[in-house]
């Protein structure tokens, strides 16, 4: 799938070559950015009368031209179930215990991830048309648009978009070591059990700079035994005090929050979250708690998973390594290469500064970014 090349979310470039309309050669190029249309006219042979006359044209041409912002993708194949799959009907696939549910975030900066994470679970599904998706999305995004785009390159695909108003969580979001962890979006998987119906019992939640490469059957029915809420990747030789601010473990009632927890680090990008558990057990309340106090005394840097990390590290379904090989993306300062960690793989997770597409598009690609 590759954008169309006219497609650019904030600017449209095209270059015109005026050969017969005189006997000069005159090259143009018009940039249109942000609804403002900025000109460069140059004349190998400088005529006033010819520059008028072809600013005149420019002119009349911006009248007409639409910045486009849809971005295009190819029509997926069609991918269909095995004969072991159970036959689920059509109109209840959504809100059906027997389908597995996906849950994503989906925006236009973020578009051409979702696409490839998408396609990428059904590529490798052996029931790909009992997957019911469920996509988060800004109040304020083109809705219309977005569920155009998606019904495009996937016709047969079983999916609802959720309007996501971040006017409760934008006040509570702090500032953190990078700007695009400050996206309201990127905290609506705390809301999820109220977003999604209650008709939903279990959801495994995807990030949008994602690819799978195994059957997504396989995680999704992970046990969470008797009492935990998630599972995810859980990477107990990290340095888990380093996700926390000196504030946090000089404070004698803060630092008392994992006493009797094995917590370690664990990454909110892939989680099998059990939703029932989640609303019975309030957890939105208790991560608006954490950020509550981290806006009054900065006790972390990063973004929407440390408050995770405050509620859940120690607690969690520990998920195998291979189902979240996260990083590609780089840290969160120079977003340098990086290769994959040792063993099996079946997701890549490109968390980090950089985005596969980014480098593509800056033609700086690292190895695993043609994926």
């Amino acid at each position: 799938m590759r954008r169309n090349h006219l497609s650019y979310p904030n600017s449209l470039f095209f270059t015109f070559n005026i050969n017969r309309l005189f006997r000069y050669r005159v090259n143009i190029t018009c940039i249109y950015i942000d609804s403002v249309l900025m000109m460069k006219v140059i004349c190998t042979m400088a005529h006033l009368l010819h520059c008028l006359v072809i600013f005149c044209i420019l002119i009349a041409m911006a009248a007409t031209v639409t910045p486009i912002t849809h971005q295009h993708f190819k029509e997926a194949s069609k991918f269909y179930n095995s004969p072991a799959c159970l036959s689920i009907s059509e109109p209840y696939i959504l809100c059906s215990h027997q389908a597995l549910h996906v849950a994503m975030t989906i925006d236009k900066a973020y578009i051409r991830g979702s696409m490839a994470a998408i396609l990428s679970v059904l590529q490798h599904s052996s029931c790909p048309h009992n997957i019911a998706f469920h996509f988060l999305i800004s109040a304020t995004a083109n809705a219309s648009l977005l569920r155009a785009t998606i019904s495009s390159s996937f016709p047969y695909l079983y999916f609802r978009l959720y309007p996501f108003d971040h006017s409760s969580v934008a006040p509570l979001i702090s500032t953190s070591i990078r700007s695009a962890l400050d996206c309201p979006l990127n905290y609506a998987r705390i809301y999820l059990a109220s977003l999604l119906p209650s008709c939903i019992h279990r959801v495994l939640y995807l990030d949008s700079d994602l690819i799978l490469v195994d059957d997504i059957a396989e995680l999704a029915a992970i046990q969470l035994g008797d009492n935990s809420v998630l599972a995810a990747t859980e990477y107990c030789s990290a340095n888990f005090v380093s996700y926390f601010t000196p504030t946090f473990w000089s404070n004698p009632c803060l630092s008392l929050t994992f006493a009797n927890r094995k917590a370690c680090y664990f990454n909110t990008g892939v989680m099998v979250m059990d939703l029932d558990r989640w609303r019975e057990g309030d957890y939105t309340r208790k991560i608006e708690e954490w950020m509550e106090i981290q806006k009054r005394m900065r006790i972390y840097e990063l973004g929407s998973l440390t408050p995770f990390l405050l509620v859940f590290a120690g607690n969690i379904v520990p998920v195998d390594h291979r189902w979240n090989q996260h990083g590609l993306g780089g840290d969160n300062f120079d977003g340098l290469c990086r290769d994959l960690h040792p063993g099996p793989v079946s997701v890549l997770h490109w968390s980090g500064k950089w985005k596969p597409w980014a480098r593509l598009d800056a033609k700086t690609p690292c190895r695993l970014d043609a994926l």
